[in-house]
């Protein structure tokens, strides 16, 4: 079929539209290994080599750092000396072991933090309710909840918290300790040889080894 019209304006058309349709095609993520040794080969790659690899789906940047680490062994001196002098390969085995060890220690560092920031929010709550629970210890003294449905609900608060590792601190007749014990007054104790607590005045708490609030205690001393 003839053509009519300028066929040097008609070519430029059509690469205006190849172009285009370059232009509106979704541009595709492209990532670059610069790791020094090909994992499957054991071979030294040279700088400047360039591989792309298939970004993973699921998981965290330190579990996908974590599998390329797993998966990467030191190669054998006889196997990376093919494709490399024996000092190039040599440092570049030293590279992969402190790259490897730097990757232990910063995992055992964010696990470190991450239980750190998991048991002061723990800490947190459970100061927020040890008020609840100075209200519920008064309300039992006073006999309010010696039955009914608010000494039950009373029985499961403590019991939740106590899985969370509070520990109240109210025993008598136990030596005095100025680590979990706060003494508000002293009187001489018959047949006592050491300073014991003779009552708690409030409940003292503690979880784990971290003393929440110490005791407030009447305190006999040997006379």
């Amino acid at each position: 079929m003839p053509h009519h019209g300028n066929e040097e304006e008609h070519g430029s058309s059509e690469s205006r539209r190849d172009a285009e349709q370059q232009e509106n095609e979704p541009q595709k993520p492209v990532i670059h290994d610069n790791r020094k040794v090909d994992p499957k080969t054991g071979q030294a790659r040279h700088p400047g080599q360039e591989h792309a690899a298939a970004a993973a789906d699921s998981g965290d940047a330190l579990s996908q750092a974590e599998d390329i680490l797993n998966s990467v062994e030191v190669p054998a001196a006889e196997s990376v000396a093919q494709g490399a002098p024996a000092a190039e390969a040599e440092e570049l085995r030293n590279d992969l072991r402190r790259l490897q060890a730097e990757y232990v220690n910063y995992r055992k560092r964010v696990e470190r933090d991450r239980a750190v920031a998991g048991e002061m929010a723990v800490i947190g709550v459970l100061n927020a309710l040890l008020p609840v629970l100075d209200d519920v210890d008064a309300a039992r003294q006073h006999g309010d909840l010696a039955d009914g449905p608010f000494a039950a609900i009373a029985a499961k608060l403590e019991a939740a918290l106590k899985t969370y590792g509070l520990v109240r601190i109210d025993e008598t007749g136990v030596e005095f300790d100025p680590t979990i014990h706060e003494a508000l007054i002293q009187q001489p104790g018959t047949d006592i040889e050491i300073d014991t607590v003779s009552q708690v005045l409030r409940s003292g708490y503690k979880s784990g080894d971290r003393v929440l609030r110490a005791a407030q205690v009447i305190v006999a001393v040997p006379a």
